[in-house]
């Protein structure tokens, strides 16, 4: 069984932290003492997230996951992401885009909701439906704000990017721009003496390459470069700026602090005050010019009535 987990893991590209994909390949294999499992239990994530979920309000009615507090709909984006609700989903953390899709269609809809704010605390995940997903926050019709807590990577970054405006914590990291696919190489005969071999048929030899030879390497990597392209160019449109910006300013597949990534463009804001600061500033009604623009012209409207008055002697 934890073969096949594993077989079906290194089966698609992910856009995640190396680090996690370890992590999420050792949990596979029920090799729970690894390091990577270790350090994803150690790194904090589990507290940042009961902590923003206290903070972001009450449960949204008909919602999964969203809360809403004085008008701000929040959802969160946590830990890995999965196009859909599984194990890691239900027991782990991990998210699940057709979750959040239905929450955010909710919160957009409803006349109570003013701003829309994603909490984000994720390595990134499966590249599934992170486009759609993507494209659901670039068209809101509400201005979203993501608030990065922690990680801002991968696939959560691309997810991020389209949103109105990018708000980090000191301490998060952001970036980890890129696609990567994992796999094995049987160096020797498993330990029931069996070794498992492949056939592809004629005319389909990129059909199972191996991934020994620099040949087979090359094969997957171009691959995945070519969604590396439309990474890059949502990227690019949703932070407005070029696509060659991008990959010489965003990183280069590492990951920057909050103020790094301020500095290349990847964010808008460090908010030193955290979550609860940006919730505060989304709440505040936002002032309309046109009051004013009204109160001036009424001034004026005064002024010239007692100047024409003050002319003809009435």
């Amino acid at each position: 069984m934890n073969n096949r987990v594993l077989a079906a893991i290194r089966s698609q590209p992910w856009a995640i932290l190396p680090e996690y994909m370890d992590a999420i390949e050792a949990i596979a294999s029920r090799a729970f003492d690894n390091p990577a499992v270790i350090g994803v239990e150690l790194d904090g994530h589990a507290d940042r997230m009961a902590e923003a979920i206290a903070e972001m309000g009450a449960p949204f009615p008909g919602a999964r996951s969203a809360a809403i507090r004085d008008g701000v709909a929040s959802l969160p984006l946590f830990g890995p992401i999965f196009p859909r609700a599984n194990m890691m989903t239900e027991m782990s953390g991990a998210s699940s885009l057709a979750t959040l899709a239905a929450d955010f269609r909710k919160v957009e809809a409803s006349p109570e909701v003013r701003n829309i704010l994603i909490v984000a605390d994720s390595p990134g995940g499966v590249i599934t439906d992170v486009r759609a997903f993507a494209a659901l926050v670039a068209g809101s019709s509400k201005p979203v704000t993501v608030f990065a807590s922690g990680l801002c990577c991968s696939a959560a970054y691309h997810i991020c990017s389209q949103a109105t405006e990018i708000v980090a914590d000191p301490f998060a990291l952001i970036g980890s721009i890129g696609v990567m696919m994992s796999g094995s190489v049987q160096e020797a005969p498993d330990s029931n003496g069996a070794r498992a071999v492949h056939v592809v048929s004629s005319n389909a030899p990129d059909k199972r390459v191996d991934l020994s030879t620099d040949e087979g390497q090359a094969k997957v990597r171009e691959m995945i470069d070519g969604i590396e392209e439309v990474f890059l160019s949502d990227v690019a449109r949703g932070r407005k700026v070029p696509v060659s910006t991008v990959k010489r300013d965003f990183g280069r597949g590492g990951t920057k602090s909050a103020r790094q990534a301020k500095e290349a463009g990847m964010i808008d804001r460090v908010e030193a005050g955290g979550l609860a600061a940006v919730l505060q500033r989304l709440a505040r009604p936002s002032r309309s010019a046109t009051p004013r623009r009204a109160a001036a012209a009424l001034s004026l409207e005064v002024a010239q009535m007692r100047a024409a008055s003050f002319t003809t002697g009435d």
